[in-house]
């Protein structure tokens, strides 16, 4: 991963949209890329046409680049991700957080498909992620930085969740708020992991996430997170997780997913400036 090349990476994107700054930025996890077919006015860029971008090599994330316009914000949004499990280590997997602070995105949202250890989460139900448990092994702060130390007490934005719950609740859509366990795969966790990641206080497992949510608050963006819970975690059902499952799971919610997001959207558009 060519990491000199991002500043090229952002002028190029500059010279293709226009130097009005981009505002959010939108990663999408396992299944969930069919949000950026609703981008207004979309410009698609393949990851592989922007020289700091290696192709992504995981069924299920297309490796696409999309910017244009969606409620209102200028928006950037990532149909695909890199992880830990391909090799890379946890600053190279925040490669696209970094590149939408480089074009000015004050705002990130994260998404991404997990195994659900609450017992009241259900495959289909959907998750507002409220912490995390990193256990990667790996921070994308780790190295020649100015200031590593940061506070991740507010890391995420909390205070949309009421207002998007009673949406939810309206639409007929399962919403809780929830602990995100981070663990770097690819194999699925054993059952003592699950059980051992439930005595912790995790809600929900997932392989990414964790390290761009605190890239994105190192460069002094506001971070959302919001999980699809698409299979149940190891060892608590009959069922063996399976990444085809997974995928089975993001293609069934993604209306649900684009009605919960741009919901979302509006009220964070809407809001008046409270914490966190």
């Amino acid at each position: 991963m060519a990491e000199g090349d991002l500043l090229g990476a952002a002028a190029e994107l500059r010279r293709l949209t226009g130097t009005e700054t981009f505002e959010l930025a939108v990663v999408l996890g396992s299944g969930l890329g069919d949000l950026a077919e609703q981008v207004d006015g979309a410009l698609a860029i393949d990851y592989p046409a922007l020289k700091c971008f290696p192709p992504t090599g995981v069924s299920g994330h297309a490796g696409r680049l999309v910017a244009g316009t969606l409620e209102g914000f200028r928006v950037l949004v990532f149909q695909g991700r890199y992880h830990l499990y391909e090799g890379y280590d946890a600053l190279q997997v925040t490669l696209p957080v970094r590149l939408a602070g480089a074009l000015g995105c004050s705002r990130l949202l994260l998404s991404n498909a997990a195994g659900g250890i609450n017992p009241d989460y259900r495959p289909g139900d959907f998750m507002f992620i409220a912490d995390h448990i990193n256990l990667m092994g790996d921070n994308p702060l780790r190295g020649a930085f100015g200031n590593p130390f940061l506070d991740l007490t507010h890391l995420y934005k909390k205070d949309l969740y009421p207002q998007l719950l009673a949406f939810a609740g309206k639409q007929g859509i399962r919403l809780h708020s929830g602990v995100l366990a981070a663990l770097t795969g690819p194999s699925y966790e054993t059952p003592a992991e699950i059980r051992a990641l439930s005595v912790l206080g995790a809600d929900a497992v997932s392989m990414s996430t964790v390290p761009e949510a605190i890239m994105g608050r190192h460069l002094g963006m506001d971070v959302a997170g919001l999980s699809l819970i698409s299979n149940v975690a190891a060892g608590l059902s009959a069922e063996s997780p399976d990444h085809g499952e997974v995928l089975a799971a993001g293609r069934q919610g993604a209306l649900a997913f684009g009605d919960l997001l741009r919901h979302l959207l509006l009220l964070w558009r809407g809001e008046s400036g409270s914490e966190s």
